[in-house]
């Protein structure tokens, strides 16, 4: 979950490569995979598709126990809401999604009204207040 990864888990981050254009996604799942190298595409074994994922710098070291480096990946399922518009996320977003558009290397990015499935309330507008959360 998105909440779990800390800035600390990023750090050796050097790119994050997008496989969709990200400005049309409301929202992504983010994860810390173990995966076998620092950078490529990395397999995929969940439901749904990989939209991104991150590449590590040269001096990211693999864990001693696995050697295995944590790298994100960015996904989406099939219920979520880019293909289900008004299906089971169309006024919110799940624990681990994120804005796209927040996401930058070594930054784990945030929720926003748009990845929360917005508008903000009237009394919001009237104030003038804007997320992010």
């Amino acid at each position: 979950m998105s909440s779990l990864i800390s800035e600390d888990d990023l750090k050796h981050e050097a790119a994050l490569i997008w496989l969709e254009d990200r400005s049309r996604l409301d929202y992504v799942r983010q994860s810390l995979d173990r995966l076998s190298t620092r950078a490529g595409k990395p397999p995929y074994h969940r439901d749904g598709r990989m939209v991104g994922y991150a590449t590590l710098s040269t001096d990211a070291k693999p864990s001693r126990a696995s050697g295995t480096f944590r790298r994100r990946v960015f996904w989406l399922l099939p219920h979520d809401r880019d293909t289900e518009p008004d299906g089971l996320y169309a006024g919110s977003a799940p624990a681990e999604a994120v804005d796209p558009e927040t996401l930058e290397p070594r930054a784990k990015g945030r929720k926003t009204e748009r990845s929360e499935g917005g508008p903000p309330s009237s009394a919001m507008q009237e104030l003038g207040i804007t997320l992010p959360l």
